[in-house]
């Protein structure tokens, strides 16, 4: 589905129709046993499983873990990808972080009587804080993708609420407009519909392109997630990776890590030919506030590396990482630290694929719960020779974007955590729950450093973000 209008819609309670808010496949699909299973475990039974099978990590610490509130990034996203070494050490590693992502409409029923599903599991542990906040104004979804899910979160608000929720769709090009129909002013956001102007004392954001252009850090108006939680590594690559690294510094003592590719920030555009080098010529470079699979050059040949040099490239700094592809050409000098893909179980003419796994979870009352799950695979299988177009073989997003802008999707390479798509990714529980805590480590790194870049007044310490980010194109998109 397609941003096909600028209108702001109002949803009422007592539309919601799961027909348009999950893929059709979606609908009539049975969650696969073992991922139901998951889904209603208790973080005890969790935290105990993981220890026994990793006992240098204390129980104590990780159900602590597991049960710390989120307080910037609420609801998040992360991508992992199943890799192994020569050695068979297996295990789940981040690949990225996000702030405002999808998987609702790919998710089928964990429950067959409760056709909100996931938009339910994010949006009820909020009821409390919108009944317990004084400021008026109504609610809002804004959104710039994915439309399809906007509504849905919008459809369930509108029903737990008994209130009406205004559909806002919030894409940049639309501020440029004499007249905008949404905006901030200082902190607030308004609307207008119908020629009047309106107060929104909530809204949930599902902006992803560059938020933090036309969405104030020090918001008056209750947002999920804020834009702080972008900045500080939900749409920033790059503090991500700092992120994680100094969260990992703190979690060494208790034996938990958060699994990476080997990565290196701030490079400059000048300096990326060399580190691709170091790492024997496999390597992946990304633009740090780009998402959605844009901005992503996967190397294996001086012809992808030459492709990236004469890019369009707007901003100074990169992110290079070590690029997992296949045992034969992967980054790594030895068997002990060249990570590959596990890939699919193999199909009837012996193809394999890379694919990853969107874990979304959500902070309650209770602590982080999984909230929805799919994978992803790539187009094309891999094999042991490295393809000329290795983004084919490697990359696995289904969002694409047309020269005229509209955002479109691959739904032929979803997976769904189904009873038949499930099997073909070769994953056990113990893998599914590594994947849940490396998610939850991940979205706590991010909410910490997230604290650490906020003011006591909730503003940005601008000084400090850009001695960590010194992207001077990146600065100026942020308004003071």
């Amino acid at each position: 589905m397609a941003l096909e209008t600028s209108v702001i819609q109002p949803v009422l309670p007592g539309n919601f129709d799961p027909v348009n808010h999950y893929y059709p496949r979606v609908l009539n699909a049975q969650l696969n046993p073992l991922v139901r299973h998951f889904c209603t475990m208790t973080l005890e039974r969790i935290a105990l499983r993981y220890c026994h099978l990793n006992p240098h990590v204390q129980y104590d610490y990780l159900l602590s873990v597991l049960k710390q509130p989120g307080q910037h990034l609420r609801w998040a996203g992360c991508d992992l990808m199943h890799v192994t070494n020569a050695l068979g050490h297996r295990q789940m590693v981040v690949i990225e972080t996000n702030s405002s992502p999808s998987g609702q409409k790919s998710m089928p029923f964990l429950h067959e009587d409760d056709e909100y599903n996931g938009y339910r599991r994010i949006i009820e542990p909020l009821l409390p804080m919108l009944k317990r906040t004084q400021k008026k104004g109504g609610l809002a979804v804004l959104y710039d993708k994915n439309p399809m899910e906007a509504t849905g979160y919008a459809g369930v608000l509108a029903d737990l609420t008994g209130e009406t929720v205004w559909l806002v769709p919030f894409e940049s090009s639309l501020l440029d407009t004499e007249s905008p129909n949404a905006w901030f002013d200082n902190g607030e956001l308004f609307i207008r519909v119908d020629g009047k102007i309106q107060a929104i004392r909530y809204a949930h954001r599902y902006v992803t392109q560059k938020p933090w252009n036309r969405i104030p850090v020090r918001s008056k108006t209750r947002l999920l997630n804020p834009i702080i939680g972008c900045l500080a590594g939900g749409r920033n690559k790059a503090l991500a990776a700092k992120a994680y690294d100094w969260y990992n510094a703190e979690l060494a003592p208790h034996g938990l890590n958060i699994n990476t590719p080997t990565t290196i920030w701030d490079v400059h555009f000048s300096e990326v030919p060399r580190w691709v080098e170091k790492m024997g010529g496999y390597a992946v470079i990304k633009v740090p506030y780009s998402n959605a699979g844009q901005g992503v050059f996967t190397i294996t040949n001086a012809e992808e590396l030459e492709a990236f040099k004469q890019s369009k490239v707007t901003y100074e700094r990169y992110v290079v990482q070590s690029l997992i592809g296949h045992y034969h050409w992967s980054s790594g000098v030895d068997d002990g630290d060249k990570l590959f893909h596990v890939g699919t179980v193999p199909n009837k003419k012996g193809e394999i694929f890379v694919a990853d796994l969107r874990m979304m979870v959500s902070s309650t009352a209770e602590g982080w719960k999984p909230v929805a799950m799919y994978a992803r695979r790539a187009r094309e299988p891999i094999t042991k020779v490295a393809p000329k177009n290795s983004w084919s073989v490697l990359g696995t997003n289904l969002s694409g974007k047309l020269d005229n802008g509209v955002w479109t999707t691959d739904s032929s390479r979803l997976l769904l955590m189904d009873e038949r798509d499930f099997n073909r990714l070769g994953l056990s529980l113990d893998e599914i729950i590594e994947a849940f805590v490396q998610t939850v480590l991940s979205v706590l790194a991010i909410n910490q450093l997230a604290g650490t870049l906020l003011t006591q007044k909730k503003e940005l310490k601008r000084r400090m973000f850009a001695g960590m980010c010194n992207d001077q194109e990146l600065l100026r998109e942020i308004p003071k």
